[in-house]
């Protein structure tokens, strides 16, 4: 909408007609709507061909004009979640302070305009069955939410006494239809599946790179349409990168599973969730729990689903004839001459040193200047820590604290 109304300003219009059929939407995006509508220069005509209910009401309502189709109808603007169920009141509050303020601005009757959202508003005549209400074309005309009755534009444009005109018609491009597309939660779902799993396969196995180029294209799609529609702001894509660092910090360098990474995953599954939803800061008025709690429900399954699908698509990647050759397939056998234990580091057991990292149980040491890796024999040792070798299985060190 927004990218039509600047293509109008551009060419010069003399007047918008928005040609309205809609059962409504989401409540932020047709609040942007109405505040661009009320703030443009040039007169906003709504050609209800139909249905505006809910979010079309309000749009409708913000436009100069509105002209409608015979069997159209207008309102019903009670602000509900995916399931139809009717939110609770601090919603329809705003809802009805937002329709009655639009109203006011048009020059309409403010209390008709919230009769349309709470079924409590008593009008004589107009709204006295206790329900949303709602007009039909004859009723928006008579208590003037209708200029008139049209069966087309070109109706609407002579009702309106335009006789030299030429219509230029906005069809959103195939950019924009991909950008649509892309922030569709079931696409935006799958996108996350990607980009997790890329990560979560590319650390699997290091080296192969595919992986992490399908992450880094999901990033991209997940995060510029969101961008581009406002709903992913600087902060929270900015949370998205520090939340990969840490994690990719707590997996390749800092041994077991502690803090870094527990604050990666938080940074993450808040910054993918927020960023599907069109909250203002830390602001999350008008925006229904139900979507915040979906929000987060489909970052945490693709979460599950890209660790799962990593898991069983790695295994059979890697019995294929590309991706075999690059593991190692053969067994290297004592008899052909190979032996996996480090004798050089026998030599160490009984010798004391200090830890360099926290074990947890595992973690680097430091004997002599030289740093090893090491287990603890029970617990975990913090940095720092004074050590002594007790064995060396022929694969790693095992370290106990020196008590004091």
């Amino acid at each position: 909408m927004g990218t039509a109304l600047n293509e109008a300003q551009k060419l010069g219009a003399d007047v918008v007609i928005l040609h309205m059929n809609t059962y409504g939407g989401m409540l932020d995006a047709a609040d942007s709507i109405r505040t661009r509508l009320l703030n443009l220069p040039i007169p906003v005509i709504s050609f209800i061909d139909n249905n505006a209910a809910s979010a079309g009401a309000l749009i409708s309502i913000a436009c100069n004009r509105i002209y409608m189709r015979s069997g159209s109808s207008i309102g019903a603007a009670t602000v509900v979640d995916q399931t139809a169920q009717a939110l609770p009141d601090k919603y329809q509050s705003y809802m009805r302070s937002m329709l009655r303020a639009t109203a006011e601005k048009r020059g309409r009757d403010p209390k008709i305009a919230e009769a349309m959202v709470d079924p409590r508003t008593y009008i004589p005549g107009v709204n006295d069955s206790g329900k949303v209400l709602t007009f039909t074309t004859s009723e928006a005309i008579k208590n003037g939410y209708c200029e008139g009755q049209a069966e087309s534009i070109e109706e609407v444009l002579k009702l309106e006494k335009i006789d030299n005109y030429e219509i230029k018609t906005y069809v959103p491009t195939f950019i924009e239809k991909i950008i649509s597309l892309l922030i569709n939660p079931a696409v935006s779902g799958i996108l996350l599946l990607l980009l997790l799993g890329g990560i979560y396969f590319e650390l699997q196995t290091p080296g192969i790179g595919f992986p992490l180029l399908t992450a880094f294209v999901a990033a991209v799609l997940y995060f510029a349409p969101l961008y581009l529609e406002g709903l992913a702001a600087n902060w929270e894509i900015l949370m998205a990168i520090i939340g990969f660092v840490l994690l990719s910090v707590e997996i390749l360098v800092l041994p077991g599973f502690g803090i870094a990474g527990i604050a990666g995953i938080t940074l993450l599954v808040t910054s993918f969730a927020f960023s599907m939803i069109g909250n203002d800061g830390l602001n999350f008025d008008g925006i229904p729990q139900k979507v915040i709690v979906e929000s987060f429900a489909i970052v945490m399954i693709s979460m599950f689903g890209a660790i799962v699908l990593s898991y069983f698509l790695g295994k059979k990647l890697l019995k294929t004839n590309r991706f075999g050759r690059m593991v190692l397939q053969e067994t290297m056998s004592a008899s052909d001459g190979y032996n996996s234990s480090d004798v050089t580091l026998s030599p160490l057991v009984g010798a004391e040193g200090i830890t360099q990292s926290f074990l947890r149980p595992s973690g680097k040491i430091v004997i002599e200047n030289q740093s090893y890796s090491a287990n603890a024999e029970s617990g975990f040792i913090e940095s720092g820590k004074e050590i002594i070798v007790t064995r060396f299985d022929g694969l790693i060190l095992w370290v106990k604290e020196i008590e004091k």
